[in-house]
Formats: C-alpha cells, sequence, structure tokens
C-alpha cells in the first residue's frame, strides 16, 4: 500500500463518526472548492443531507451567510439547528443573490433553480454523482452575465488531508445512525427513505 493514499484520523473521534468523513465530508469540502468560494460570501446549499450538514461548518468558519433550500421539514429544520443565515423548501429563493452555490439534489431542476438565485459572475458547483435531465432554461436571464456551472467529479488526496485537518480544528463530529452488517439493507432503505436522523453507518 502506498503510504500517501493513507491519511491520519482526527483524534477524539470513534470510527464511526470517522467514516461521513471520509465519504460525505471530503467530497462536500471538494464542492466548496470547486464553486471557488471565497471567504465572507453569500453561498447557496441546495439540498441538505450529510453533506451539506457537514460543509456548512466550513462555510461558517469562513465567514459565509449560509442559504439552504431543500425539501423535508426534518432538513429545514436540521438546517435552522445549524445556523443557516436562511431557510426555504426546495423551491424557494434566496432573499439576496447568491455569489455561489452548491447542489446536493440529485435534479436538474434544483441546478437551475440555484443557477436563477446568482449574481452575475456568480457559480454553481454540482455535488450529486448522477443528475436526471436538465430542464431547459433561458441563457440571456440565467447564464448570461459570466455566471457558471461546474461539476464535481470525486476529491483529491489533497481534498482529504486538508478536510480531515479542517475536520479536526473545527470539531466536527457528524451524527450517525449505526447498522451492523447483518442489517445492511435496512441502511440502504433508510438511505433512500430518509428515516434516520444522521449519516448511516455500518459496522462488522
Amino acid at each position: 500500500m502506498r503510504v500517501d493514499f493513507c491519511h491520519v484520523i482526527p483524534e477524539g473521534l470513534e470510527a464511526v463518526n470517522v467514516a461521513p468523513l471520509l465519504c460525505a465530508g471530503m467530497i462536500g469540502f471538494r464542492s466548496l472548492r470547486v464553486a471557488g468560494i471565497q471567504h465572507g460570501e453569500r453561498v447557496g446549499l441546495y439540498g441538505f443531507g450529510s453533506s451539506a450538514t457537514l460543509a456548512i461548518a466550513v462555510l461558517q468558519s469562513w465567514k459565509c451567510e449560509v442559504y439552504v433550500a431543500t425539501r423535508g421539514e426534518s432538513h429545514r429544520k436540521r438546517a435552522e439547528e445549524l445556523g443557516a443565515t436562511w431557510v426555504g423548501a426546495e423551491d424557494a429563493r434566496p432573499p439576496v443573490p447568491l455569489d455561489r452555490a452548491v447542489t446536493f439534489a440529485p435534479s436538474g431542476k434544483v441546478v437551475v433553480s440555484a443557477l436563477s438565485a446568482l449574481r452575475k459572475g456568480g457559480v454553481v458547483a454540482i455535488n450529486a454523482i448522477h443528475l436526471d435531465q436538465m430542464p431547459a432554461f433561458d441563457y440571456d436571464t440565467l447564464l448570461w452575465g459570466e455566471r457558471q456551472i461546474r461539476s464535481v467529479a470525486n476529491m483529491t488526496r489533497e481534498d482529504a488531508r486538508d478536510f480531515l485537518v479542517v475536520a479536526r480544528d473545527l470539531a466536527i463530529k457528524p451524527r450517525v445512525s449505526v447498522f451492523s452488517l447483518d442489517d445492511a439493507n435496512n441502511a440502504l432503505v433508510a438511505v433512500k427513505e430518509e428515516t434516520e436522523d444522521g449519516s448511516a453507518v455500518i459496522v462488522p
């Protein structure tokens, strides 16, 4: 095994709490970088699952205002608990123009919603691995003005190393729901139906 593919786990965290950092946390951190977020900017998060709940802590440490649009009352409540500046339903529009946005929901419609909330020169980063069809949208009103759409393919080893340092410094401790390996199917159902309060973690 090559040592440069290994990462130092922050002290004080149990393995089950580290698991979400190594997946949802790292790809969320990568999305913030792909979006080019600068300290103090207004940032929209579209969807508020495991990845976004970890990204908001980083954004707050950067003194960003965070605007969350997401479906599901439990997700909106969680965003409020974590200190989002504004929280609305998935089709709601933030009250101010955004500098950047990250979409976590695998929906092309959500990407267009995020794009419509941007200032000129703003950026939308698409975090979702898969995306349904992008609906048609008006170029002159939504993309013109040097707005950009960027995709997030995967994180790099540098992202992983940097995020683990950030997670340690901010004392990020994800909420988790633990499942045994024998209960893996139920864990998948819980993720699909969003029935658990926290990231699903399977342990042997």
